[in-house]
């Protein structure tokens, strides 16, 4: 089956994001790969746009979050715009709770980690850097795993 790899822009701070990220979810970059690094005369980078990420990524169990900055020449990421969600399926409760309060903090809480009325562990918010996040345990989802 297909895996799900979100992809998400960022306005100059995507490296700053993935170290906060790589901070909560550990593991290493398989890839960074600076604009600088593929400037040729048929495609020149701006020198303001030199240092920033044209792609990144950091596996996550066995998915993988990758991102780019947008160069200022294609204009600005709405980072207030409605993104789409990323969403974990944690393992445990206590596994859900560590990446809730990892990602959001400095961020904004939209739905407290608790119990749902369908019956997961669930919670949302929108990270420090603008991205929307699900957090999620349901117990009868992994017993069948």
């Amino acid at each position: 089956m297909a895996l799900i790899n979100p992809h998400i822009n960022f306005n100059g701070n995507a490296e700053e994001a993935f170290n906060f990220y790589k901070s909560v979810f550990g593991g290493e970059f398989t890839k960074i790969i600076y604009l600088k690094d593929i400037s040729s005369p048929e495609y020149p980078v701006a020198e303001n746009d030199a240092n920033k990420i044209m792609y990144i990524a950091l596996p996550i169990g066995k998915n993988i979050l990758i991102a780019n900055d947008i160069p200022e020449s294609m204009g600005q990421v709405n980072e207030n715009e409605n993104r789409s969600k990323i969403s974990i399926s944690a393992e445990s409760r206590e596994e859900a709770d560590k990446l809730f309060s990892g990602l959001s903090a400095g961020g904004n809480i939209e739905v407290p980690i608790d119990d749902s009325p369908w019956g997961s562990y669930f919670g949302m918010f929108r990270d420090k850097f603008g991205i929307e996040w699900i957090v999620d345990f349901d117990p009868n989802y992994n017993a069948k795993i």
